[in-house]
C-alpha cells in the first residue's frame, strides 16, 4: 500500500488522523473510515473504499495508493468532490496524474 505525501484529510478524520493511519498500517479495523484512491478503471477519476477493504490480503489492495482519508461516507464524498474540483481548477481537465504532479506530492 502506498501513501500520497500531501494526503487529503476530511475535517472529522483530521481529529484522529494519526490513530487512523496507524490502524490502517497495522491492518486493524476502524469503523467509519474511508479512503480515496486513484480509480481502478479508466472510466472514473477516484475510488472510495471503506477501511475494512484494506484488511484484505489481495494483490489489488496492496497496490492501492491512498490519496485521502475521511471519517464517514458523506465526508468521503465531499472530500473526493473537493479533490476533483481542485484538479479541474489547477489543470483545466481531469488528468489525476498531471494534477498530483503539479500539486507537488510524492507517493511513498
Amino acid at each position: 500500500m502506498l501513501w500520497y505525501s500531501r494526503l487529503y484529510v476530511g475535517e472529522r478524520a483530521r481529529k484522529h488522523l494519526f490513530s487512523i493511519i496507524r490502524s490502517i498500517r497495522e491492518k486493524k479495523y476502524r469503523p467509519g473510515v474511508f479512503v480515496i484512491t486513484p480509480a481502478s478503471n479508466g472510466n472514473n477519476i477516484l475510488d472510495i473504499y471503506p477501511g475494512y477493504m484494506l484488511l484484505l490480503e489481495s494483490g489489488r489492495v496492496q497496490e492501492l495508493t491512498i490519496l485521502g482519508i475521511a471519517d464517514g461516507y458523506q465526508e468521503a464524498l465531499a472530500l473526493a468532490g473537493t479533490m476533483v474540483e481542485e484538479m479541474y481548477e489547477k489543470t483545466g481537465g481531469f488528468c489525476l496524474e498531471e494534477f498530483l504532479t503539479e500539486r507537488g506530492g510524492k507517493v511513498w
